[in-house]
């Protein structure tokens, strides 16, 4: 639980390690099997690795955004899939007629909502998947959609919904850690 949730933290910082292909594997092969309704599973992944691949990336982000990302060995596009009901006969196969319950032009408020709401889901699964192989993450909401869609999403139903650097963080950067609500501040039971 240390590793996965009270030890660990978001890195600004990172150090020069690399991270395989078979790390990236297993992070998902982790992540995929986390629940989501219907089984709709609508995150779509890109890993940036190269340098070209990352400069594509860099108009979208904020500019306290910019270094650290860089600099990370990988940064991941969480995106999520709006016409993910396209592949509910594969992945929801005890209801064949899943697909109908999301496809058409009158559900595509339902269709994004649902995609948006399990790829959100899923996408915190893939940060605790990360941290459960040992790596850190830097996630991040400060860049712009609508260029990061434009330039690697461009003719798809994915959209972008976070960015999330991934590799080993430099332990001498990391912020000093915030404080977190109390139960009774954020919960109740009836």
């Amino acid at each position: 639980m240390d590793l996965i949730f009270r030890a660990a933290r978001t890195q600004n910082a990172w150090q020069p390690r690399p991270v395989s292909d078979a790390q990236l594997r297993q992070l998902y092969e982790l992540m995929k099997w986390a629940p989501t309704s219907m089984n709709c599973s609508p995150t779509r992944i890109l890993f940036l690795r190269s340098p070209a691949a990352k400069e594509r990336l860099k108009p979208a982000l904020s500019p306290g955004n910019v270094d650290k990302t860089m600099a990370a060995p990988v940064t991941a596009i969480i995106g999520y899939d709006v016409r993910f009901y396209d592949m509910l006969a594969k992945l929801f196969p005890n209801n064949p007629n899943a697909r109908a319950i999301f496809a058409g032009d009158d559900k595509t408020t339902l269709a994004e909502t649902t995609a948006f709401r399990n790829g959100t889901l899923q996408g915190g699964y893939f940060i605790i998947a990360a941290r459960a192989i040992g790596l850190h993450c830097g996630p991040m909401s400060g860049f712009n959609n609508a260029k990061v869609d434009a330039e690697f999403f461009s003719g798809t139903a994915i959209k972008s919904n976070f960015l999330c650097n991934l590799g080993y963080g430099d332990p001498a950067k990391v912020m000093p850690r915030n404080p977190r609500l109390e139960f009774d501040e954020t919960c109740k039971l009836l």
